[in-house]
């Protein structure tokens, strides 16, 4: 199925980014994008004006963070498809049928993958460390390896993004939306895309406040995704501690000095620690139990027909 330009909404959170929104609003244009939506943070520059000179719908969000922005852009966006990209210049709008394709053959969410092949500039050695960091993470905790869950350049239908649970007010965001889409079901595909060095204002992200925000989110998220991760991690450190503490008890009753108090606390920890897992352990099978029993009741509706 082939997605007409008019069923698509262009989405764009701006915040500061006068030196690029308009070339980047006329480039969409240009492609025959005639629904665009910038959801402006209360920039200081001209960026609302040059949006809305340029041929955008501008509205300004009443909460801080992108976040927000997606959060109150998702309540009044009424197209089926939605795309969604950075006001910073770092995406093409020439990438964005390859976005929009997958849509069309069944796909309910799409992530353009910046670490495939970005511009030389776009990434310091860093920065593109930390997001293999942080995607290994969130594989091992989510059990999918989305590549880059970081990216800001996304297309989806309507219908998939309303089925998440979108809390994170930040840079989270993008975390928070890949979990969602693997917590829900949804049928997810990555495409390569150009990722540009910034050629407008400098960046807003924290590479290590906002890399252990993003960090933090991806375990804490997976309490309700994979539960044995989360519940196995805590369990697994506090029998860890009781192993350790367990150890210079035996090094010190071979020397023939007793610790009573820390022999309990030994067999206290290592007994919590192993309970905390096995919780884990029954959560996971009724959370797989749920899963398979929400999949039954799609089939009986009639269910979605696969992508091809």
């Amino acid at each position: 199925m082939n997605i007409e330009r008019d069923e698509v909404c262009i989405f764009i959170p701006t915040l500061n980014e006068a030196p690029t929104i308009g070339e980047l609003v006329e480039g969409f244009r240009k492609r025959g994008f005639s629904h665009i939506l910038v959801m402006d943070g209360n920039s200081t520059d001209r960026t609302p004006d040059i949006a809305r000179s340029a041929g955008a719908v501008v509205r300004t969000q009443t909460g801080k963070g992108k976040g927000n922005a997606i959060i109150e852009a998702v309540e009044i966006i009424d197209t089926p498809y939605v795309l969604m990209l950075d006001g910073d210049g770092t995406y093409s709008p020439e990438d964005a049928e390859k976005m929009l394709e997958p849509l069309g053959r069944g796909f309910d969410h799409v992530i353009g993958d910046r670490l495939s092949d970005p511009d030389g500039e776009a990434f310091t050695r860093l920065n593109h460390f930390g997001n293999q960091i942080l995607n290994l993470m969130f594989r091992l905790a989510h059990g999918r390896d989305l590549r880059d869950i970081l990216s800001g350049y996304r297309a989806f239908t309507l219908h998939s993004i309303r089925q998440m649970t979108l809390k994170e007010a930040g840079f989270e965001i993008e975390t928070e939306m890949a979990v969602e889409a693997v917590r829900n079901g949804q049928r997810i595909t990555v495409v390569p895309v150009q990722y540009l060095a910034r050629p407008g204002t400098p960046t807003k992200l924290n590479p290590f406040q906002d890399g252990l925000r993003i960090f933090s989110t991806i375990y804490r998220l997976a309490k309700m995704n994979n539960p044995i991760f989360y519940f196995g991690i805590i369990g697994l450190f506090i029998s860890l501690a009781g192993g350790v503490i367990g150890i210079y008890v035996i090094l010190e009753w071979l020397r023939n000095i007793e610790h009573l108090p820390l022999t309990i606390l030994t067999v206290l920890l290592i007994t919590i620690g192993f309970q905390i897992f096995m919780f884990g352990v029954i959560s996971d099978m009724l959370l797989g139990f749920h899963r398979e029993t929400t999949r039954q009741i799609e089939q009986l509706q009639g269910g979605l027909k696969p992508p091809r």
